[in-house]
């Protein structure tokens, strides 16, 4: 039986089997893409509009009434101004501790380092949601309930953080930290200048997941802070979706333009430095 129309000679797919994957590919594509574009369409609409029409991507009547009601008339510029604080901590406090928590799993031999890691894993896989309330009643003990530190602290450290550098640094040669021990240096020298200045792949990719996933978080803010002034993106969103800021209308607009410019931030970061997604073998020196 004749493979023409399944394969061209030399084994490779015919050009037919060729635009059908394209064809799927592209329909998948726009079946990810369309809720982000309806939603940035909806948003210049009006009320009514949104109402009526909620699946058109053309706005009848363009207007920015929805973004300067959220930015003039809302708590948006300090939700927006909170998780831009608690982000940059979290993200430098994590691509810091957990850099050195992975070093010291990696490199340093101390009683319990092995029962260190397991429980690291066990931390892993366990959902977040089940440490809640524990985290709750720890935050509540330590008096620091509603405020800034309530908020950054818990989530300066990271298990999976700490797992993807201690594996990073494992891929490193021991070799490498062998002539800066013989100059004299001490470990956290031999760590800060020799060994991290090698991690970079591994420190892009914490800080890209760091700062995604604290810009994104949501459960956390929940069982910190009940203090309006305190409320982050995510938080306030959330209370903006589910009750809104008053008026008869579903203000679908205002509540989408919230999550629109939300998103701006992680989107960006993300198409810039996707390219510098960690490369487990980079930065390694062949022995």
């Amino acid at each position: 039986m004749s493979t023409e129309t399944s394969l061209v000679p030399g084994g490779r797919p015919s050009r037919a089997g060729t635009w059908i994957t394209l064809a799927v590919l592209c329909f998948l594509a726009l079946g990810y893409v369309f809720p982000f574009v309806l939603q940035v369409a909806s948003s210049f609409k009006s009320d009514t509009e949104a109402t009526a029409n909620p699946m058109g991507l053309v706005p009848q009547v363009w207007t920015t009434a929805a973004y300067q009601r959220l930015f003039q008339n809302s708590d948006f510029p300090l939700w927006f101004a909170n998780s831009v604080v608690v982000t940059l901590f979290v993200t430098a406090g994590r691509v810091f501790f957990n850099s050195l928590a992975g070093y010291a799993l990696a490199r340093l031999r101390f009683p319990g380092r092995r029962l260190v890691f397991l429980l690291l894993v066990a931390v892993m896989s366990v959902p977040g949601v089940v440490l809640l309330i524990p985290k709750f009643l720890v935050i509540n003990t330590l008096g620091i309930y509603d405020s800034y530190p309530a908020l950054v602290l818990p989530l300066l450290v990271d298990a999976a953080g700490v797992f993807i550098m201690k594996n990073f640094f494992e891929s490193i040669p021991a070799s490498v930290e062998e002539a800066a021990r013989i100059d004299g240096a001490g470990t956290f020298r031999t760590f800060w200048s020799i060994v991290l200045p090698m991690a970079v792949p591994a420190l892009v990719t914490i800080t890209i997941l760091s700062f995604q996933g604290s810009w994104n978080e949501y459960s956390h803010f929940i069982i910190t802070s009940q203090d309006p002034a305190l409320f982050t993106l995510t938080k306030g969103v959330g209370t903006l979706a589910s009750g809104g800021l008053g008026g008869k209308t579903n203000q679908f607009p205002l509540k989408l333009a919230a999550a629109a410019v939300m998103t701006i931030p992680v989107a960006v970061l993300f198409f810039v430095f996707q390219r510098r997604i960690m490369n487990t073998s980079a930065g390694a020196v062949k022995e």
